[in-house]
């Protein structure tokens, strides 16, 4: 099993849309925090099941949220998560998070 890394970048993505959803109903932000484990755990059992956007980059769509999991399989151990980001934003801010964290 895969070891995830979350960059504070992707912690700051995955805790606005959790403030974002519980002012939209109470529960709610657990719920998509809920949905992110989830997606998590699904990388850790195999992180090459995803398909390759740009780079190394992988992404995973969450099952409820309309969110992907941006990452990159770092070693035979962990992979590197640098944003949790809503589909409709712009999927190249995971480029420069990792740019600037090379």
């Amino acid at each position: 099993m895969y070891k995830p890394i979350l960059l504070s970048a992707a912690k700051n993505d995955i805790r606005e849309a959790a403030k974002w959803y519980e002012l939209q109903q109470k529960g709610l932000g657990k719920r998509f925090t809920a949905d992110v484990r989830k997606s998590i755990k699904r990388i850790e059992q195999n992180p090459f099941a995803y398909s390759i956007k740009h780079g190394n980059v992988r992404t995973s769509l969450l099952k409820i949220f309309p969110f992907m999991v941006h990452f990159a399989i770092e070693s035979s151990e962990t992979f590197l998560i640098s944003a949790v980001l809503h589909t409709s934003q712009n999927p190249e801010i995971w480029l420069e998070r990792n740019q600037a964290d090379a």
